[in-house]
Formats: C-alpha cells, structure tokens, sequence
C-alpha cells in the first residue's frame, strides 16, 4: 500500500474478474469482499467468517486498549480501532500482485493472519518512513518558506513520534501545510507519510540542481510578481523552480538556469500569446523532455516531473488567454541601488513591563497631543506600535492625529500590513483599495483606513510608491 506508479492505471483488470475501478484505495478490503461477492468468488458464508474474524480482533484489541480492566470502550474508539484494524487488511491485501490473487486470500486465509501481515507491513513501512525523512532532513533547502521549514522541523517530527501502527495506524497525527506538487490525498496514515516524503525528497533533489541564490532571487520576484510575503504563503517551491527552467531553456537560456531576462521573458510572450492550447502543450512537452536530458535525473524524478506537465500547459493557456504571463514568468528585476530603510526598529522593541507602563502614561494624558508625542517619541519598534494599536489607548479622532503624524514610510508599513489580502496577486491601486466597502476586525483597521481617505491625493500617491518600493522581507509582523 506504498507508493504506486505515478502513470497506472486503476480501470483495467488484468483478468477481468474484478473490476479495479469499483476498488477503493481507503476501504480496499471492503471493497474486494464486495467485487468478490459480485463476481461469484466469495460466497456469502466467505463474508460473515471474514467479519466474524475482524470482530473478533477488535474484541481482543479493545481489551489490550483497556489494559484487560474493560472490555468496552466509547464508540468513537471502537469504530477508531476497527479503522486502524481495516488499515492494516488493506495494507496486506493491496499488497498482493493482483485482486484477484487478494480475493483468494481473503477467501482461504484466517483473517487473524491477514490482520498480522498487514501490522508487519505497517511496521515495515513506518521504519522505511523513518528512514526517508532522514535523508529529507539531510538535503532540506536553505530558503526562508516558513512552511516548509515548519512542515521538516516540526510537523514531521510530530507525526514520528505519536504515530501508532495498533490502535491509530489510519491516522497521519500530523498537520502537514507545505504542500506538494503533486499529491495523492487517497493514502492515509504511514502510506501517505511515506508517499509525501518520498516527493519532498525529489523536489529537494531536483530543486538542488540550481543555484542557491537563484533559487532566493526567483522567490523574491515571485513575491514581489504577486504583490505577496512569499515566506509565509503557501505555495510550492519545485513547482515554481522546475516551470522557470524550462522557460530558460525555451527562451535559448541555459537548463540550469532559472533566470529569466526582460528579453527572454518578451520572446516567450510573443511566442505563446500566438498559439492554441493543443501547440503550447506541445512546446511546454518538448522542454521537459529536453530539461530531463540536460539534466542528471533518475527515472523516477522524470516521471514526477512528467505527472506536472498539464497543470504547466493550463496555467500558461490561461495565462496567455488573459494577458497574465507575468505571473507564470518571473522575470529579475533590478535590484534597487540601495535598500530603502525601515523605521521601524526590531532592536528597539521594549519589553512587556516598559510597555504596560508607557500604556499608562499614554491613558493618563489628557490632550491628544500629548499621547501622539508620547507614542512618537518612545516607540520605535513595529510590534510595539500593533501592541499599543490594539491596547485601545487611543480613541475615535487620536488615531487620526497619530496616523497623520507618520511619515510616507511607516503609513506604507503599515497599509501594506492592514491592505495584504486586497494587495495579494491583484493590481488595485491604493486608492481604489481605500473605496472599497469592507468590515474591520480592528476599531484601528478601520481608523487607518479614514485617516488615509481624508489625506490629499498626492499624499497617498506618495505612500503607494513608497508600499511599491519597501519589500516585506524588510518587514518582520508575524
């Protein structure tokens, strides 16, 4: 019940005895038992000795449960141990060369010996899993995704640490946010934790082909592209590496190289912007496979990459239909001459009971002049000001006398920070964001958005440019 071939196909039956596409990869020995009844290979006698033995197994699981103090537990476990029971029948039996051969099994072999097989199977497969996230471990990327890492460092580690083959072998015990480009959501528990380390592992091999600081460079532009912190969104980063490769190659760029220049970027515009789905299929075909030969790839990379291919073809299609490549293509940009400085200083964070106390100097000041030299003059910190925004020291028209005393770079701050989602992949400009009917959480949300529409046009002009040329790498919220 591991990981099958990314191009099988589950609708053809090698005898045409049992038809595959009635078999379910979650219930499978469900399922068989009924594919065998239809085709006359179980009788009904067949199947009430198979549920008679599976009881009974949970009878004896549900007292090692209990320690041998009960012999019930709440229905919610039962149904959680008859699962992980089921689990390790469908490991075994779909382990078999064919169902046919799984059938036969089921028909002649004890379902205790089934059940023990499939536990050895599970175990197997939990050790090989093991094994596997130490190599994943051993060639992690250095790239700031905050997903990823979490994903390696921490939900990974959970999830091999509380996994349990007798009683939870369903269960996968893990959160698991990074997501893959390819995926198989019908696997559960080890098998879909062997499978999703078994494609991470690839992805990091294929990703390590590349230049490090291309890789850091094509995520930024990719931020920056789609007006997002690629360090906190979800998105995958093979994917992303692997589709700039073969736009180099494409555009006459090297295969190891995911640098696309204005020039390049121009000449693949023009190229698919003229053509139909079905030719832009065969372009985008014939640079994986020219990738795949320019490259040191094994086989079962290639057909990874290969499973990818139509989702590349539909984003392109789509992409070219609107007028959108930008988004697929990241192109470089030039690096400003000098990174612009944020006034906004980590360093100068205070601690809580700095903070607690100038709270109360800021409430205890009666005239809003007061509180906004107050803020201005001993608050320097990014997370500070959202502390003491949240707090409620200020009231109705203060924060519009605070928000007016901010300078074009912390307003862009801080309208990038409120603005995210409006600002995310699309290309509204601050002012339409400003005229947009919309609920806030935060009474200060909303404040901000007031002061901003009361400002002179030029002003907000100006904290646009700034909110285009301040990156969030350079910010530090979250």
């Amino acid at each position: 019940m591991g990981s099958e071939d990314l191009n099988h196909n589950p609708n053809v039956s090698t005898h045409g005895m049992v038809r595959k596409s009635r078999l379910m990869r979650n219930q499978y020995t469900v399922s068989l038992m009924n594919e065998g009844m239809r085709a006359g290979m179980l009788a009904s006698e067949d199947v009430m000795r198979i549920q008679h033995g599976l009881m009974q197994i949970l009878k004896e699981l549900i007292q090692r449960y209990t320690q041998g103090e009960s012999s019930s537990v709440t229905t919610e476990t039962a149904e959680s141990i008859l699962t992980s029971i089921m689990y390790a029948a469908d490991a075994y039996l779909f382990g078999l060369e064919s169902p046919e051969q799984a059938v036969a099994q089921l028909k002649s072999m004890d379902v205790h010996h089934i059940y023990d097989r499939g536990v050895k199977k599970v175990s197997q497969c939990f050790e090989e899993t093991k094994a596997l996230y130490k190599k994943v471990v051993a060639n992690k990327l250095d790239i700031p995704v905050e997903a990823y890492h979490l994903t390696i460092e921490e939900s990974l580690p959970v999830f091999l640490r509380k996994y349990g083959i007798i009683f939870e072998a369903h269960n996968t015990m893990a959160s698991i946010d990074y997501p893959l480009a390819v995926d198989d959501m019908r696997l559960q528990g080890v098998f879909y934790m062997k499978q999703y380390l078994e494609r991470l592992h690839m992805e990091n091999d294929f990703c390590s082909l590349f230049d490090p600081q291309e890789c850091l460079d094509l995520l930024v532009n990719y931020g920056k592209e789609c007006r997002f912190d690629y360090r906190i969104e979800l998105f995958n980063i093979y994917e992303l590496v692997l589709h700039q490769a073969i736009f180099s190659l494409l555009s006459g760029g090297d295969p190891n190289c995911i640098r696309i220049s204005e020039s390049q970027f121009n000449r693949l515009e023009q190229r698919f912007m003229s053509l139909p789905e079905s030719q832009i299929r065969s372009v985008i075909f014939k640079g994986m496979a020219q990738l795949q030969q320019a490259l040191p790839l094994y086989s079962r990379l290639k057909a990874y990459m290969d499973a990818s291919r139509l989702n590349l073809v539909h984003r392109v299609t789509n992409a070219a239909k609107h007028s959108s490549l930008r988004a697929v293509i990241i192109t470089e940009r030039e690096k400003s001459e000098k990174s612009m400085m944020i006034s906004f200083n980590e360093e100068d964070r205070l601690n809580d009971v700095a903070l607690r106390k100038l709270w109360h100097e800021i409430m205890a000041c009666e005239r809003v002049e007061d509180k906004v030299n107050l803020i201005v003059s001993r608050v320097h910190s990014l997370h500070d000001y959202l502390d003491l925004l949240e707090s409620g020291c200020l009231l109705g028209d203060e924060y519009d006398h605070l928000f007016h005393s901010f300078g074009h770079m912390e307003l862009a701050i801080l309208a990038k920070l409120i603005f995210y989602e409006e600002l995310r992949g699309d290309s509204r400009d601050l002012r339409s964001i400003l005229l947009m009917a919309k609920s806030y959480e935060s009474e200060w949300h909303m404040e901000f958005v007031r002061s901003l529409s009361r400002m002179d046009p030029e002003r907000v002009q100006a904290i646009e440019k700034v909110m285009d040329a301040v990156d969030y790498e350079q910010m530090s919220f979250y």
